[in-house]
């Protein structure tokens, strides 16, 4: 599965100009026009990478990013500011407030390419980093459980890959339904310990730990 990007910015040609050169060479790509469409689309996809204007009306790129960021589920998305040559930007502000790198604008497609690759793999092996024994692998739609791939059915994917957004995080019932299965579906508690009961036995016990009363969190190796 390609990586999914999401482009935040509020000039249509640069959204045209960014779309096409990272369609062509595979990317899946979503597009919004500013910065409260932006999050909606964001919670709505989960990207793996946003693009993330500096300068909109209404909602700049800087609390933008701030608001994403108080998003668990999004906590591991990559996030860098589009930003024009000669705009007022800190590099340290926009890394307060989330931000994991940034693109001066104009950008040539090669280099665009180019440092969007490096950001995905820079994320990705942080990712691995965090939990060596569990991978979630959102561009091929697998888990790697120490190096061996594992398919698993959707919403077992989407389990594991929001536990594993933040390891160690102990995710209540209410967050997980609203998180997998969303508002718009009804489903009750049991729904929860067979998808959990499932992921145990293919990625194995001891790595999902049940808070009674509470949730579930991924264990931290």
């Amino acid at each position: 599965m390609s990586a999914r990007i999401l482009l935040v910015d509020d000039e249509p040609d640069i959204l045209d100009f960014l779309s096409y050169n990272l369609l062509k060479v595979g990317y899946e790509v979503h597009t919004a026009n500013n910065g409260q469409e932006g999050i909606a689309s964001a919670i709505n996809i989960n990207p793996d990478l946003i693009l993330l204007d500096l300068m909109m009306p209404e909602l700049d790129g800087i609390e933008t990013c701030i608001q994403i960021r108080k998003i668990d589920a999004l906590s591991s998305t990559i996030i860098a500011f589009l930003t024009a040559r000669g705009e007022d930007f800190s590099q340290i502000n926009g890394l307060e407030a989330g931000a994991d790198d940034y693109i001066t604008k104009p950008i040539k497609p090669k280099v665009l390419i180019s440092k969007i690759k490096a950001l995905l793999r820079r994320g990705k092996s942080v990712k691995t980093d965090s939990t060596t024994s569990v991978v979630v692998d959102k561009e091929r739609f697998v888990a790697i459980v120490e190096g061996k791939d594992i398919v698993l059915p959707k919403k077992e994917f989407e389990l594991l890959e929001l536990l594993s957004s933040k390891p160690g995080k102990v995710f209540d019932r209410n967050s997980i339904l609203e998180e997998v299965w969303g508002t718009d579906v009804v489903v009750g508690d049991r729904t929860i310990d067979v998808h959990i009961r499932k992921l145990r036995e293919k990625i194995g016990d001891q790595r999902i730990q049940t808070i009674k009363g509470v949730g579930y969190k991924l264990i931290v190796t």
